[in-house]
């Protein structure tokens, strides 16, 4: 049995780690990048203090409008083979200190020149300095799943986040659109171009694919909230 003095420092010490929230798709377009910006906003509304560390808008100016209602510390611009690209600044982050940072495209691979060589890294790093990590990613983008991606859809995923990253993870939020209306969304050019849409509706984005891809995402959110439970009752124990 616990003495309340062991309860009180197993809580503060509990509050120390800081939490790292998941917005998990299927697929490009189900309402990651959304659901994460409006969160964000939410809380900022409640006096926390929260900016985007990175967002791709991909051209889609409902996300861009939604990100201008969020403080953005400035991106990193990186020379590599004679092009400049922006990067998340890492260090400008983590100098600015916030309570909470939006870090969008988990699985994003930076530029060379960069302190690590992927997004998650510098994830990690936000973390360990204590600062709250809004993310988001699909779930074809998870190592051990690459095999059954590649099964389902013929497509060979080059970006991926090793599992123990996932372990980190506090909270999964499934950002969830039905096959369908996914495919309404496309066909409408909300995702990509026009033009793209039709080839992306006949390969990736076809039904069958779909419907595999979030029954995929749906158990990786059940297999997050029974490991949550399990870590629960096991501190409730001891």
């Amino acid at each position: 049995m616990k003495t309340p003095e062991q309860w009180l420092e197993e809580t503060a010490s509990e509050k120390k780690q800081a939490i790292f929230k998941l917005f998990l798709g299927y697929a490009p377009g189900v309402g990651k990048t959304f659901n994460m910006l409006s969160e964000g906003i939410r809380r900022h509304s409640r006096g926390e203090d929260v900016v985007i560390g990175m967002v791709e808008t991909h051209g889609r100016s409902g996300i861009a409008e939604l990100a201008t209602k969020l403080e953005t510390v400035p991106r990193r611009k990186v020379e590599y083979k004679g092009a400049t690209f922006d990067e998340m600044d890492l260090d400008a982050i983590l100098v600015r200190k916030p309570r909470i940072v939006l870090v969008d495209e988990l699985a994003h691979t930076n530029i060379e020149g960069s302190k690590y060589p992927k997004r998650y890294q510098d994830v990690m790093d936000l973390l360990d300095a204590r600062i709250d990590v809004l993310s988001t990613m699909n779930v074809q983008h998870i190592q051990s799943l690459m095999p059954t991606v590649m099964q389902i859809t013929g497509v060979q995923v080059r970006e991926t986040v090793p599992d123990w990253v996932m372990q980190r993870v506090n909270e999964i939020v499934l950002a969830d659109l039905t096959p369908e209306a996914l495919q309404t969304r496309m066909r409408r050019g909300d995702i990509y171009p026009v033009e793209r849409a039709e080839r992306a509706l006949g390969h990736f984005f076809k039904p069958a694919n779909l419907i595999a891809l979030r029954e995929l995402a749906l158990q990786q959110v059940t297999t997050a909230v029974d490991r949550s439970l399990a870590a629960r009752g096991a501190s409730l124990d001891t």
